[in-house]
């Protein structure tokens, strides 16, 4: 059964610039139907038991944590690793996808051509050995989004919609839906690399405020009253 997950969300535990509780984060993915979420803190790893803790405040919603590694060339999203000591901020992107490979893990490329992040000259210099990359981000707008979706075409890598979300209420504004059958961190690694994924957008959802256009409308959103 097809399963949707938001990959790429931060918390006010370990993420500085999140105002996203934990708790109040598993009960808003619940209400929103996501069979499962992953925790990416800017450069940190959730521990086992604080992911144990969580998972008991959310019965029946897959908790795990990845990491949004602060790489030379970019921030990336690793998943499925156990040390995270060993992609320290600051790694170079080749040394990154080799240890996380090494790992067992899976590396995916965070909002590429944000803030005008020379995606193609990276990919041509280091040749990374991604497993896939977002296509839709709130941070994304519509022309980083059709180019992302053409790099992850002509590539053959894994096209994923994640949020980025750092205040409840974009929570998965963007998302991914896996065909496979998901119920532990290995099967996430597995349809990761499989391809078997398909990256959408929440009905009615608005990607602002943050300057960003919504790709539909090809307009800016406002800024939403607090």
């Amino acid at each position: 059964m097809p399963i949707a997950f938001d990959l790429h969300i931060h918390t006010s535990r370990h993420s500085p610039d999140s105002l996203i509780d934990p708790e109040a984060l598993v009960r808003r993915a619940q209400a929103l139907g996501l069979g499962g979420i992953v925790i990416t803190e800017h450069d940190w790893l959730w521990t086992p038991d604080e992911l144990d803790e969580l998972r008991c405040a959310a019965p029946g919603l897959l908790v795990f944590a990845g990491i949004e590694v602060s790489a030379q060339e970019g921030h990336f999203l690793v998943y499925g690793v156990t040390d995270p000591f060993a992609v320290p901020k600051g790694i170079d992107l080749a040394a990154l996808c080799r240890e996380v490979h090494r790992q067992g893990g899976a590396v995916v490329a965070a909002h590429p051509y944000r803030w005008g992040q020379p995606f193609d000259e990276i990919l041509a210099a280091v040749r990374p050995e991604l497993d896939g990359l977002e296509v839709m981000s709130k941070n994304m707008d519509a022309a980083e989004r059709r180019r992302a979706a053409a790099v992850g075409k002509a590539r053959g890598w894994t096209t994923l919609g994640n949020s980025d979300a750092h205040q409840e209420d974009q929570l998965a504004v963007c998302y991914t839906l896996f065909a496979h059958t998901i119920r532990d961190q290995r099967d996430l690694i597995e349809a990761l690399r499989s391809g078997a994924a398909e990256p959408r957008e929440r009905t009615g959802a608005c990607l602002g405020p943050g300057g960003v256009s919504c790709p539909r409308r090809g307009t800016v959103c406002p800024p939403r009253r607090a």
